[in-house]
């Protein structure tokens, strides 16, 4: 393990810290899209499905079982304790065009044919790569986002960006490579590209985060 999966680990980690301390703080979920998060729910629930069977070490176990749990957790409190505040209006983005383009992809492209588990691996690689579009869609809809949603985003696409150089990394040292987490994760960081650029543009000066609608 290198210093780049570690701060990328650290800033996946911030940002769940940060969207629950937003939520359990302000008693409400205004700003987020369910739809993200049950796509993020999804994404962990078909990677870690060989959670009973495979062992790496308590590290690599611990996080992914935090990970699952509190993806479900984070729906729930969206679902149902603070559904009064869910923005049912804007979070308009269809998923299943999303989800049919990432099964047809997982079918094709995985390491091993016709390995199901596996077949899932590439799926929520590739799912977690587009993940966030409907929270982004949100954003633009509603013009922009509160300081503790920016944050949030701004540490889960930086956790996918220091991903990308610990694979760089890792590839440099042991030439081990996976061109499907390589693919996603660059696909992913362009994603956040704009948010980026005005996140340390207003968002780091005390300014309320707007995006052009």
């Amino acid at each position: 393990m290198n210093v780049f999966r570690l701060i990328g680990d650290g800033m996946h980690l911030l940002s769940i810290f940060i969207l629950l301390l937003k939520m359990l703080t302000q008693r409400s979920c205004a700003g987020l899209s369910l739809k993200t998060q049950i796509l993020y729910a999804l994404v962990f629930t078909t990677r870690y499905l060989d959670l009973p069977f495979v062992f790496i070490s308590w590290y690599n176990t611990i996080m992914k079982i935090f990970f699952l749990l509190t993806s479900y957790h984070i729906v729930f409190l969206m679902r149902y304790r603070f559904q009064a505040s869910y923005d049912h209006k804007n979070d308009t983005f269809r998923v299943r065009y999303l989800i049919i383009p990432c099964v047809i992809f997982a079918a094709i492209f995985h390491r091993r044919w016709f390995d199901p588990i596996e077949m899932l691996w590439s799926f929520s690689e590739f799912l977690e790569a587009v993940a966030i579009l409907p929270q982004l869609f949100l954003l633009q809809r509603t013009g922009g986002a509160e300081t503790l949603t920016s944050h949030y985003l701004f540490a889960l696409g930086g956790y996918r960006f220091f991903y990308i150089l610990n694979w760089g990394w890792r590839f440099y040292l042991e030439r081990k490579s996976n061109w499907i987490s390589w693919a996603s994760g660059t696909v992913q960081t362009l994603l956040y590209a704009d948010f980026f650029y005005h996140y340390l543009t207003k968002v780091i000066y005390g300014k309320k985060l707007t995006l052009p609608s």
